[in-house]
C-alpha cells in the first residue's frame, strides 16, 4: 500500500518547502528470525545528494530502506534525521512523522482513483483546494498534467512511475526513499525515465535514497554508492571511486565482469596467465586474488604482454567476446574487445593489460 504522508509545515494552507534533510544510519543492525540481516551499518545521506543502496538479492539495502522509512524497526541503532532521532531505544516515529516520501517499485497506485488524486492521496494535511493545487503542481513537476483526470491502466508504466514520483514529492519531504523504483519498467524505457527521474530530483532538491541491484543503474545515479554485502557496509564512495578503486574482490566484481586469477607472493610477484604481476607491500607467501575486467585486456595480433590462442569467439554487437589459453596455464582468460577489432580466423595473437588495470587483493586468513 502507499503510505500517506503529511506535509511537515503548513502556511496559508499551501505545504510549505522542506529543506532537503541529512539522514544518518548509526549502528543499525536487524535480525529476521534470529539470522542477523544488518551488521552495525554507519552511513549518512547528505543534504540534496543522491545516495544508491546498491547490493545483490539479501545484501539488506531494502531492510535498511524499511527502516530509515519506519516501516521495520532496528534491533540496535539510531536513525537520525537533521539531527533529530526518530528511531532509537526510546523512541519510534510513524513514517508520516519523519518527514520522508516512500516511491515503491510497484508503484502501488489506486486503480480507482484517478492520476491527480492518486497525487492527492498523501497531503492529508491541507484543505482540499490547497491539496489540488499541491497535486496539481507536482503533476505538472513530471509532465504530467494533461493526464490529471486518467485513470492509472490508461498509462504507460513509464507514465506509472512519474506519477508515483509526483505523489512521493507532492508533500515536499526532505527525504525521498525509493525501493528498485526502475524494476518494473521495459528496457527501452528505463534509460529515459531515469534520465527524466534524476532530472526531477535535482530539481526538487530533496536528499533521495534509492535501492537498487543494478551497478550501472547506480552509477547513471548516484553521487555517491553504498555498496551491501550480506548485510555489511562493504564501501561508500562516488562511482568512481567504486569502480576504480575497489576495496575488495567482491566491489570490483560487482561493477565489472573480471578475470579471477589466485596465486602467491614469491619475489614480490604473482604469477598468472596474464604475466607477473607485481604485489609491492604485500608479504611474501601471502595468498592473493588477481582481478583484471574484461574490457581492460587487449589483444594484437603483433605484439603484447603475454603470448595467447584464441578458442572461442562470441558475436555481442558492440564487442566481440573471446575466450583464450596461455601456454602453461591450465586458467582460461576471458576478453571483451571492440567488435570486428580482431580479423576474422585469426587464433594466434598477444593480450597487453596496463599495470593500472590489473588489482590486487590479499586473501583473507
Amino acid at each position: 500500500m502507499a503510505q500517506a504522508l503529511r506535509s511537515a509545515e503548513l502556511e496559508d494552507g499551501r505545504a510549505t518547502p522542506v529543506p532537503a534533510s541529512r539522514l544518518a544510519f548509526e549502528g543499525i543492525r536487524h535480525a529476521y528470525h534470529g539470522k542477523q540481516t544488518l551488521h552495525d551499518v554507519y552511513l549518512t545521506a547528505e543534504p540534496g545528494e543522491v545516495l544508491c543502496l546498491l547490493g545483490p538479492s539479501g545484501s539488506g539495502k531494502t531492510t535498511l530502506l524499511r527502516i530509515a522509512a519506519g516501516l521495520e524497526a532496528q534491533s540496535h541503532g539510531r536513525i537520525v534525521i537533521d539531527g533529530r532521532e526518530v528511531s532509537g531505544s526510546d523512541i519510534f516515529l510513524p513514517p508520516e512523522k519523519r518527514g520522508v516520501g516512500l516511491m515503491f517499485q510497484d508503484f502501488a497506485l489506486f486503480p480507482h482513483m484517478t492520476v491527480l488524486d492518486n497525487v492527492r492521496f498523501g497531503l492529508t494535511g491541507l484543505s482540499a483546494r490547497a491539496a489540488q493545487a499541491e497535486a496539481s503542481e507536482a503533476l505538472a513537476r513530471v509532465g504530467l498534467s494533461h493526464h490529471a483526470e486518467k485513470y492509472p491502466h490508461a498509462l504507460s508504466g513509464g507514465e506509472q512511475q512519474r506519477v508515483a514520483l509526483a505523489r512521493a514529492l507532492a508533500p515536499r519531504p526532505g527525504v525521498l526513499l525509493m525501493d528498485e523504483p526502475f524494476s518494473g519498467l521495459d528496457s527501452r524505457l528505463k534509460d529515459k525515465v531515469r534520465a527524466d527521474t534524476l532530472d526531477i530530483l535535482k530539481d526538487s532538491r530533496a536528499t533521495a535514497i534509492v535501492v537498487t541491484h543494478d551497478a550501472e543503474e547506480a552509477m547513471r545515479m548516484a553521487d555517491r554508492i553504498a555498496l551491501l554485502q550480506d548485510g555489511r557496509l562493504v564501501q561508500i564512495g562516488t562511482p568512481e571511486e567504486l569502480y576504480r578503486k575497489p576495496k575488495t574482490l567482491f566491489a570490483a566484481g560487482f561493477f565489472s565482469e573480471i578475470n579471477q586469477f589466485c596465486g602467491a607472493v614469491a619475489n614480490g610477484k604473482v604469477q598468472t596467465p596474464i604475466g607477473n604481476v607485481p604485489a609491492s607491500g604485500i608479504a611474501e607467501g601471502q595468498d592473493v586474488s588477481i582481478a583484471v575486467r574484461l574490457t581492460d585486456l587487449g589483444v594484437d595480433v603483433h605484439e603484447g604482454r603475454v603470448a595467447a590462442r584464441v578458442v572461442s569467439r562470441r558475436f555481442l554487437g558492440a564487442a566481440d567476446l573471446l575466450l583464450l589459453e596461455v601456454p602453461g596455464h591450465h586458467e582460461t582468460v576471458r576478453a571483451r574487445i571492440p567488435a570486428g577489432s580482431l580479423p576474422a580466423g585469426i587464433n594466434d595473437v598477444f593480450m597487453r593489460v596496463s599495470a593500472e588495470d590489473i588489482l590486487v587483493f590479499e586473501k583473507a586468513s
